[in-house]
């Protein structure tokens, strides 16, 4: 079987060998609402949505996913709701990744309208990526972040955050009964699930490669 093929410029990204090519400089920009509608197309490219509630671990995972890239400055507070405003990292030429303010604790106002808004207009949104802590599993906010999905018929993937604080056992139970309701509740949402942590890195790797697959940048064949 053929190994998978970089595209040139993403090896840093996904923790490729440095031979497989270098990053194009990654940058991030940070955008009030009003303002996201009027980017230009240009920078609206290619995107790749990251939701969940207040202290999931968003920024936290986001740092991790672009570790290898160390001139994207991405902020993390030990405050829930920090991020107020719509974060772009650009990836080069290649993709860009929107962080959403988190929903729940502290979420902005004009969230519900930020949020609905964006994701109805992008059609260039290839994946939503819903943060769920794997401490707490699903909550009600939750489920309406999903809804919203199934809504809009959003293709999305649930990420599972913070599992060095689960125990093994406690973490197969959330496991299992997510995978249980992606099966059976849900239309649009990837059935495999990416478990994740910021802290020792474990599932990061995996994650990073499933976005490199969807943004076509890592072929399969």
């Amino acid at each position: 079987m053929a190994a998978p093929r970089l595209r040139p410029g993403m090896g840093r990204l996904i923790e490729m060998p440095a031979a497989l090519g270098r990053l194009s400089r990654a940058y991030s920009k940070s955008h009030a609402f009003r303002e996201v509608l009027q980017l230009p197309k240009m920078e609206l490219t290619k995107l790749v949505c990251f939701i969940g509630r207040s202290n999931v671990g968003k920024s936290s995972l986001i740092k991790a996913l672009f570790s290898l890239a160390p001139e994207v400055e991405v902020r993390v507070s030990k405050t829930p709701g920090h991020t107020k405003k719509m974060n772009f990292f650009k990836v080069g030429k290649y993709f860009t990744l929107v962080d959403m303010p988190g929903y729940g604790y502290r979420a902005p106002e004009d969230f519900v309208d930020m949020v609905e808004t964006y994701l109805k207009e992008r059609k260039n949104l290839l994946r939503t990526f819903l943060l769920v802590d794997s401490v707490a599993g699903i909550q009600k906010a939750d489920n309406i972040a999903i809804e919203m999905c199934e809504e809009f018929a959003l293709p999305y993937v649930m990420v599972l955050t913070k599992i060095d604080k689960s125990s093994t056992g406690h973490l197969l139970k959330q496991v299992l009964e997510i995978q249980k309701f992606v099966a059976t509740k849900t239309q649009g949402c990837f059935p495999q699930l990416f478990p994740v942590s910021a802290v020792t890195y474990s599932g990061i790797h995996l994650l990073r490669c499933f976005i490199a697959t969807i943004t076509g940048n890592l072929k399969t064949n």
